[in-house]
């Protein structure tokens, strides 16, 4: 941005003041800088080259316009294919870690869980069970036409 003369342009007003405030896109969790620099999106990938805009006018050919109109079911497959082994990669030692905080906290709140042969013998600590009471149709007629 040390250009002279070169208004930057921001998408929303958030990324504005941000700039305003000199902070540094890749300490900002929200901000794609920040992002690319930790690996959390798929940024470098070559897949997103295709999409680019491209500001010079091309002549229209065709057969290249058919190729790649053909091309790009293609191109999405072998995107959301890596996309997935990214998400999968990322994700690795999530399910693994999520077991060890549930038995970390089971270890600490074990005086909260009742034994089942505890709750057998004293039904006090147990939820009360809810009864179904059966309404005859001529008093759920004569509730509707006192609520009218």
């Amino acid at each position: 941005m040390d250009v002279v003369g070169v208004v930057p342009l921001f998408c929303r007003s958030k990324c504005h003041k941000n700039f305003k405030m000199k902070r540094n896109p890749r300490k900002v969790k929200w901000t794609k800088a920040y992002r690319r620099v930790h690996r959390k999106d798929m940024t470098q990938d070559s897949t997103f080259e295709f999409e680019r805009k491209q500001n010079r006018p091309e002549r229209y050919d065709r057969n290249l316009a058919e190729n790649v109109l053909k091309a790009i079911p293609k191109i999405e497959k072998i995107r959301f294919t890596r996309e997935e082994r990214h998400h999968k990669n990322r994700m690795k030692g999530k399910k693994e870690k999520i077991q060890k905080e549930a038995a970390k906290e089971l270890e600490q709140g074990i005086r909260l869980v009742k034994s089942p042969l505890a709750l057998q013998k004293d039904p006090s600590l147990t939820l009360p069970q809810k009864i179904k009471v059966s309404v005859s149709q001529r008093q759920s007629e004569d509730n509707n036409a006192m609520e009218q």
